[in-house]
């Protein structure tokens, strides 16, 4: 997938401002699929070259003038051939973190085990605010159609990955901590169940 196609999803939803579309991409799609605003503002030009996107300023009082972004018809046909291609996220998964947990043998695991803990945190904190976003946007999934029901299973599949992840987490840290030798200090609190921990006990 290249920028454009994120660009011309969130464009479909609602026309934008470069500066809009920013705002979105670091709410919504940029979680899965990041991009700079600069990044945003060069692609959106070249869109317009290609014809995929009309634009249109705005007057607003006080302020320069707003260019606010359409989709073309050839930018909604664009999107329906990128659509049906194939999509390549089945590829090879790479992770840096697993190959170093591969490696735990061969490296300090005191060390290994607060970079596992770190990233934990991380993606615990992102699955905190995809929870929060389904409870505020999405209370009623059950009434959804359209539009709203497309962007609530995207985000289902974000909660499900970054809770896979903190449960995956859980359990790599119970083995390396298992495996540490007795001499390294544990610290029990990190050990103990965390009470905003997804995995059911």
């Amino acid at each position: 997938m290249a920028l454009e196609h994120a660009l011309l999803v969130s464009l479909s939803e609602r026309a934008g401002s470069g500066y809009e579309l920013a705002r979105r991409f670091d709410k919504s799609i940029g979680f899965f699929w990041s991009a700079t605003h600069q990044q945003i503002y060069r692609v959106l030009k070249r869109m317009e070259e290609h014809g995929w996107v009309s634009s249109e300023a705005i007057a607003q009082e006080g302020r320069p003038d707003k260019k606010v972004y359409t989709v073309s018809d050839d930018g909604r046909a664009e999107l329906a051939r990128w659509i049906a291609e194939p999509t390549d996220d089945v590829g090879p998964l790479r992770s840096e973190l697993g190959v170093k947990i591969r490696a735990a043998a061969h490296g300090d695991l005191a060390a290994l085990c607060a970079e596992v803990a770190r990233h934990r945190d991380q993606h615990a904190q992102r699955l905190e605010l995809y929870r929060l976003m389904e409870k505020k946007d999405f209370s009623a999934p059950d009434r959804l159609t359209g539009t709203a029901l497309y962007q609530y299973l995207v985000l289902r599949g974000g909660i499900r990955v970054e809770s896979g992840f903190v449960e995956w987490c859980d359990e790599v840290l119970a083995g390396l901590r298992g495996a540490l030798p007795p001499s390294l200090p544990t610290d029990p609190e990190a050990t103990a169940p965390q009470p905003d921990s997804v995995i059911e006990r």
